[in-house]
Formats: C-alpha cells, structure tokens, sequence
C-alpha cells in the first residue's frame, strides 16, 4: 500500500502500490511516460521514502535498515548511466574492488559488451573519460550493465537500461542474464514490450496506480491499459 507525494504537490506520484517480488523471479514495470516508474525504483533505493505505506526488504521496512547495507544489496543500472574518468576496468570493479579480470570478462560476456571492449587497443585498461562521453550511449549502457553484474547482488534494479540497445543485442542480453540473475530479484523497467513480455510478472502503471500486475499473456486480455 506504498504511496509518494512530492511535498507541495497536488497529487502523489504513486498511489496504493502493492506487489510481492522473491529471489529468482522477475518484475517488470511498464506504463506511460510520467507514470512513476523511476519513482517506483527510487523507493526501493531509499533515494526517497514513502509517504504511506511500507517497503519490505526480507520482510524488514526499509527505512529501519542501514544505508549502506541496502545498498550493497542492490545493484542499479539507472536510466542514465554514467561512467566514471579511468579504465573500462576501474569502472567495473565499481561494483566489487577485489574483481578479477576473468570476471570482469564474464560480465562483459553477459553485458554484451566482450567484443566493444575486446577491440579496443588496451581492452580492459582502455580509458574512458569523465562521463562516459568517448562511448556510445548503448556502449555506455552495456557497461554500466556489466559493472552491476560485477556487483553480485541480491536485488537487481534496470531503469530502462536497455533502450539504448537494438533489437538483437536486447534478447541476447536478456537471455544472458537469465542464468547469471537466477537466485537473485531483478526488477526490469522498460518501454519495449519485447523487452519484458517474458518477465514472470508485469506491473503496469498508469498516473501512478497499479493497473494491472500478472503476465504478458494475462495482461492482453485483461488489462484494457
């Protein structure tokens, strides 16, 4: 029954939002530009806190937990992704500072991002600049996707980090971490219905309610949204 308002604003940005997500599934949140998508991730970041109802991490509310232990069980890929001045190396290990190169690789693997970084001259110890501006958007995105895979975390939070990619490198991606996420909760938002109409559940939001939650072939016959 989570619900956020910004302070002096007229209406909330969510309203009476409830769903249960568990280890190895996962959720995907689609709906409308301004339909409190990010807000909904935010909440879960404590990058802001309800203002009615309650988020439960392992059944404890999440503004009781420690920052930091939150948030070293999350690994987030927002929707903008930036890159840190350094080496395509020190960004991702970011995510776990004791990361083996084969492991950066694993996650390059998975991230669709091996053969970009693979090409370049100095591969893993190739530079990258303050933002991440002397690569593409969708690079840009597939390494910020790696850095969280280097994570290891425990819930996995995608805000529309896949919309940089094409149609191809998307599924592959997807199909990819699959078998990397399986004991972890990963949450997916997205605008592609490609990109999500597998996901063991689908939440659709509309001007901040929760108009439909079930999956893809459910939602096609009984959410009109």
């Amino acid at each position: 029954d989570v619900s956020f308002q910004y302070p002096g604003a007229s209406e909330p940005v969510l309203r009476g939002i409830s769903f249960r997500l568990t280890a190895g599934q996962q959720l995907a949140v689609v709906g409308a530009t301004g339909a409190g998508k990010t807000t909904l991730v935010s909440l879960i970041t404590r990058s802001v806190d309800p203002t009615q109802g309650v988020v439960l991490v392992d059944g404890v509310d999440a503004t009781r937990l420690d920052p930091d232990l939150l948030w070293n069980r999350i690994g987030l890929v927002p929707q903008r992704p930036y890159l840190f001045s350094g080496t395509v190396a020190s960004n991702l290990r970011y995510g776990n500072p004791d990361a083996t190169d084969a492991q950066l690789w694993d996650a390059l693997g998975v991230a669709q991002a091996r053969d970009f970084v693979a090409a370049m001259p100095a591969g893993l110890e190739a530079p990258i600049s303050q933002g991440g501006t002397n690569v593409s958007g969708g690079q840009r995105q597939r390494l910020s996707i790696a850095r969280a895979l280097v994570r290891k975390p425990e819930i996995y939070l995608f805000d529309e980090s896949f919309s940089a990619l094409d149609l191809g490198t998307d599924a592959r991606l997807r199909a990819a971490l699959r078998g990397v996420t399986r004991d972890a909760a990963v949450v997916i938002v997205a605008q592609r219905v490609s990109t999500i109409k597998d996901a063991d559940q689908i939440a659709v939001l509309d001007a901040g309610a929760l108009v439909g939650l079930g999956r893809h072939e459910e939602l096609l016959r009984s959410c009109p949204t």
